[in-house]
């Protein structure tokens, strides 16, 4: 049997993508590490809508953090590897990895990346799209049967 929802209605043509990044976003949404922020920055002068991505890092480099966007996903991974030459009398900070993933809307794309105390903070942009009204010929050349 197929599956209904709401996106399936005969009048949302073409909305089956957003089907799926409900879907996508749903499977991701019980990530609970790192924890994160997402902020609204004052417009700057040209009027761009700027938003910030913050994950606390606490512990990672830069060269143990990637950053890749592939198909309006934006996926943050932190790898750790254990240091086999120290010897711990108790261990309460594990070497972690993970992998945190955003979906973002047309329209944003990322500007900047910065690490600092611990947290990576990731700035995206958002370019309002241009509103255009276009008028649409009605040929005649053939009569319905």
């Amino acid at each position: 049997m197929a599956r209904m929802s709401l996106l399936s209605s005969p009048l949302l043509l073409g909305f089956d993508e957003i089907e799926r990044l409900v879907d996508r976003f749903g499977k991701s949404a019980g990530e609970g590490y790192p924890p994160y922020n997402i902020e609204r920055l004052k417009a700057t002068d040209q009027g761009v809508e700027t938003l910030r991505i913050t994950l606390a890092v606490a512990g990672f480099t830069r060269e143990q953090l990637e950053i890749t966007l592939e198909d309006k996903q934006l996926m943050i991974r932190g790898r750790q590897a254990d240091d086999d030459d120290r010897e711990y009398l108790y261990r309460g900070i594990a070497a972690r990895q993970f992998q945190r993933t955003f979906v973002l809307a047309a329209g944003i794309e990322v500007s900047s990346a910065d690490l600092h105390n611990g947290l990576l903070m990731i700035d995206l942009v958002r370019h309002e799209p241009e509103r255009m009204v276009r008028t649409i010929a009605i040929g005649g050349s053939k009569p319905a049967p």
